[in-house]
């Protein structure tokens, strides 16, 4: 089903008012691969990279306590 104007600007403002952009670059060809990846384990692009980004993050905070 389509989606109307007036959903589509709830959604924008929504998602304005709730979350940040990060945009990336990454060698042409790598985010195929990199998509693949993650709709195979995490279900979606975005998901796998919250989820890499956070766990990165633990890791090296981990690091900085030894």
């Amino acid at each position: 089903m389509p989606v109307s104007k007036a959903q589509k600007r709830a959604i924008n403002k929504y998602n304005k008012n709730h979350y940040d952009n990060i945009n990336i670059r990454v060698p042409k060809g790598k985010r195929e691969n990199i998509s693949a990846h993650a709709n195979k384990y995490d279900g979606s692009l975005n998901k796998f990279v919250n989820r890499a980004i956070s766990e990165t993050m633990e890791r090296d905070k981990e690091k900085d306590n030894k």
